[in-house]
């Protein structure tokens, strides 16, 4: 069974004066079936923000392009690439006199393989069909109050501290990186990579449907007009990318000749 991706990558600026999140899928510049998906949602101050997010994709298209895999792992390219972007951020501080930070979500493709790794409350989703099989857990305040019992999930949608971060990149403390990975892929498996000007509107069951039952720009298009009115006027950036794995229709046999 062949299988072949359908991607796309999309933001809208939400309901804020600057559009401080980045988005991008980066193929390899050699390795064919090699590609990188990125979300970075900026923070610090007018531009600030913007420059530290555009650093993180910089930082990964750079790595990407140098990226071996018969020398180097995913995961090291992955925690190398947020590393190195945590350092050109933390300098640009003195240089520009802001306060920048980005999270940071980076999935790699390859064949028969997906890895991928965050920093931050930008998330990763995988699905097979419409149902969940992993999520990236947010370096956040609330997420440490749900891990330890004090509150439910459904409490941390509207806590007063849900946008506090306890990780990003550009930070005075060394950033947390979360990796993980699937070789257990099969057509019907989506990804989708998004800010949490996104996800912040959406439980897995109702995304999950909406990604399985839809082309990746389809599935796109949807979750920010719904994430738009959801928003009532009140919309931070939002940012998201989708992968779906499908299988390629078997070719039909050419007719016999009279």
């Amino acid at each position: 069974m062949a299988i072949t991706i359908d991607a796309c990558a999309a933001q809208h600026q939400g309901d804020r004066k600057e559009q401080q999140d980045r988005v991008a899928i980066l193929p390899h510049a050699r390795k064919r079936g090699v590609a990188l998906a990125v979300v970075a949602d900026g923070m610090g101050g007018h531009t600030g923000g913007a420059l530290a997010a555009e650093q993180v994709v910089h930082t990964a298209k750079t790595n990407l392009d140098q990226f071996s895999p018969v020398d180097e792992s995913p995961q090291h390219m992955l925690e190398n690439s947020m590393r190195e972007a945590h350092t050109m951020i933390k300098a640009s501080r003195f240089m520009n006199e802001m306060d920048p930070h980005s999270t940071a979500v980076m999935l790699m493709l390859q064949p028969g393989r997906v890895t991928w790794g965050h920093c931050g409350d930008s998330r990763v989703y995988h699905f097979r069909g419409n149902q969940l099989v992993e999520r990236s857990i947010d370096h956040s305040y609330v997420e440490y109050l749900i891990s330890t019992g004090k509150i439910t999930p459904e409490q941390a949608l509207t806590h007063p501290n849900r946008n506090v971060l306890l990780a990003s990149l550009g930070g005075q403390e060394d950033p947390k990186i979360a990796l993980s990975e699937t070789v257990d892929l099969v057509a019907g498996d989506s990804f989708v990579l998004c800010s949490d000007g996104l996800w912040a509107y959406f439980d897995d069951l109702e995304m999950g449907m909406l990604v399985d039952q839809n082309s990746a720009r389809q599935a796109c298009e949807i979750l920010i007009d719904k994430a738009r009115r959801r928003a009532n006027g009140s919309g931070d950036n939002l940012s998201l990318a989708i992968v779906k794995l499908v299988e390629v229709p078997a070719a039909k046999p050419a007719p016999r000749g009279v």
